[in-house]
């Protein structure tokens, strides 16, 4: 999840949230910690946008209605009816191979919003909607492991400097995100990259992602921000290879680093850091 602001050309500051994170007593913790159940009672915070289903960027859903319950929701189209049972004030439960049910994730406070359902169509029928002057998302209705299909994916147009992609997860692939924006946006120019960009999460190397990295380069951004699912250890190699890779710090870690290649690198941003293009 992260708290997004965009300021305008005449100055004026405007939040959303991507997406809602995947357990609401931790999501409830970075909450307070970043003023966000204020901001979301007064609105201050405009809309979510969910990049996809799964449970680690949806899960926490609670955290945010209970705050603002009628918020404006963008979500990919392509959800499943338990998604849409989460959303309206439920629990979600799973049997195991005896047949016996066990509480997975639940939500108390039914959503009584708009909920905008993303298509590649777009909002005009060019494939993207407009969320406010210079800002932009596109569903890439793409196949992702464990039943979720579909990801919103974030564009800004930031002046006189370019265009800067944020994703959940990528799962599109962060190439196939900078190539879209080049053959659609008129006047294209790549500047900068958020997000967890779905690589090495499992810590191995392959020479395709080799590949990645010469792609990232060839698109010469001036940041990336990469974070979540994205690998340390592709981190670790783009940086080296000269990928402009923005280190993260320690601010709210509250458990210790599992990897056993980036025990202490920061090799990317973690919970509590930030960035700004």
């Amino acid at each position: 999840m992260a708290l997004i602001t965009v300021t305008e050309l005449d100055g004026k500051e405007r939040k959303i949230l991507l997406d809602t994170g995947w357990n609401n007593e931790w999501v409830d913790y970075i909450y307070e910690m970043n003023n966000i159940p204020a901001m979301l009672k007064s609105g201050e915070i405009e809309f979510m946008v969910i990049s996809h289903w799964h449970l680690d960027h949806y899960w926490g859903i609670e955290s945010t209605l209970k705050h603002k319950p009628d918020i404006t929701i963008y979500g990919p189209a392509t959800h499943y009816p338990e998604d849409m049972q989460l959303l309206k004030g439920a629990a979600l439960t799973a049997k195991d191979k005896e047949g016996k049910a066990h509480h997975i994730c639940k939500n108390d406070v039914p959503h009584t919003g708009k909920l905008i359902e993303c298509s590649p169509e777009g909002d005009k029928g060019d494939g993207i909607y407009r969320l406010m002057p210079g800002v932009a998302t596109r569903m890439f209705d793409v196949p992702i492991l464990l039943r979720v299909r579909g990801e919103n994916v974030l564009y800004f147009n930031v002046k006189d400097k370019g265009t800067v992609t944020v994703t959940g997860c990528c799962h599109p692939g962060v190439l196939s995100l900078f190539s879209y924006a080049r053959k659609n946006f008129k006047g294209y120019q790549p500047y900068g990259c958020y997000g967890g960009l779905h690589i090495t999460l499992f810590e191995t190397w392959d020479p395709k992602f080799d590949d990645i990295i010469r792609g990232v380069k060839s698109f010469k951004i001036q940041k990336l921000a990469c974070n979540h699912c994205t690998g340390w250890i592709w981190a670790e190699k783009a940086a080296a290879a000269g990928v402009p890779v923005v280190k993260g710090t320690d601010k709210y870690k509250s458990y210790k680093k599992t990897s056993s290649v980036a025990t202490a690198s920061n090799a990317f941003l973690t919970n509590g850091d930030s960035v700004v293009f």
